[in-house]
């Protein structure tokens, strides 16, 4: 199969030439264009299975279940802040699968897999992007790592978790996914919203980063209608992309500027939001981010702060996310690396993952018991 080749400096200079000559006004500041492959060449190359393909429908609807009540188990979305290193993330998926298999009465485990990392600023905007972190920004291998460690991922009978921050990548890659979450510097966007809307698969709204929880709640209402919007077909056209909407968006609360949103005054606040907007009274909450400072350690007293508040009975939790790896802590780019420890936020370690995984589980159980009683 042909691919498009990226250009070289040369030909970068001479398109910029070109676009700015005398009496031109457009791309004044763009240095270049580098070509990708159109999507349909790259499924068409790595195509998803059927193996692959059940696993992903039947574990979207397991997801759909558990955010509109219809099942009873939490949804834990689980894993790295950002993928930067293919081997690491697939030990941890080696770690993971088969403690979701073990809990999986009680947990629907979704390992994270994030690709694209939004900046507050500047800095490694994730291994799409740049998978040789490096700045060489070679996007084309970048989307090809991507979606082969997705297969890798759901061959280990994982499903993935992925954040969309524009509407081009996912049409390489969402055909594997079966969460999708819109980051919270985005829940007003309407370029979000509308991508959203044509998503195949349950997409959280986290709350704004100045922790206004109504911005996510207005991001699924506007979801759930149909738009039309402008995108990529999958021959890489530019296209309008007409959508029907989808009905199974909700929120996540992940803290933000005025401090954290996870106890039990601010779920019930949330729930109330989501009864008047007439949405299921259900919602996910981010144990990291604002909710912990971006702490590790305090990650992990806030998922035990929300175990307790499922074990006594709170019903409208139904999903809880964590940031985890091999190692715990962070790192910066540059020189030798840890092999599995995170070089975007701060990470648990797997261990302390794997006890907090039994805790919710066991207080899931605790919950059961509460409607017996």
């Amino acid at each position: 199969m042909s691919q498009p080749t990226q250009q070289s400096s040369a030909e970068s200079r001479d398109d910029a030439a070109h676009s700015h000559g005398a009496g031109s006004t457009g791309d004044l500041r763009v240095t270049g264009f580098q070509p990708l492959t159109p999507p349909r060449d790259l499924l068409t190359e790595l195509p998803l299975d059927d193996t692959h393909a059940e696993l992903v429908r039947r574990t979207r609807a397991e997801v759909r279940d558990i955010v509109t009540g219809a099942d009873d188990r939490l949804l834990v979305v689980v894993g790295p802040c950002s993928v930067h290193d293919r081997d690491a993330a697939l030990d941890y998926a080696r770690l993971l699968a088969p403690v979701a298999d073990r809990l999986g009465s009680d947990l629907r485990i979704v390992m994270r897999v994030y690709f694209e990392k939004p900046r507050t600023t500047v800095g490694w905007k994730g291994l799409i992007n740049d998978p040789g972190l490096d700045g060489s920004y070679d996007v084309q291998r970048g989307l090809r790592i991507a979606r082969e460690l997705l297969f890798d991922v759901l061959g280990t009978g994982l499903p993935v978790g992925c954040e969309f921050l524009e509407p081009i990548s996912p049409q390489y890659i969402a055909d594997t996914v079966s969460w999708g979450a819109i980051g919270a510097r985005t829940p007003e966007s309407q370029v979000h919203r509308q991508l959203a809307s044509g998503l195949s698969m349950p997409v959280g709204f986290k709350n704004a980063t100045s922790g206004d929880v109504q911005a996510a709640i207005d991001g699924c209402v506007a979801a759930a209608h149909s738009h039309v919007f402008f995108g990529v077909d999958h021959d890489g056209r530019a296209a309008a992309v007409s959508t029907v909407g989808n009905p199974d968006c909700h929120v996540i609360l992940r803290g933000g500027q005025t401090g954290p949103n996870y106890g039990p005054d601010d779920v019930r606040d949330a729930l109330s939001l989501l009864q008047k907007a007439e949405l299921p009274e259900r919602l996910v909450i981010d144990a990291s981010h604002g909710n912990s400072g971006k702490d590790h350690v305090r990650q992990a007293a806030v998922t035990r702060e929300i175990a307790g508040q499922i074990a006594a009975g709170e019903n409208g939790i139904a999903g809880v996310m964590l940031e985890s790896f091999l190692v715990e802590g962070r790192q910066d780019i540059g020189g030798e690396l840890t092999y599995g420890q995170s070089v975007t936020d701060a990470c648990m370690s797997w261990q302390t993952t794997e006890e907090l995984l039994d805790v919710l589980a066991a207080a899931v159980r605790s919950r059961r018991a509460t409607r017996v009683s």
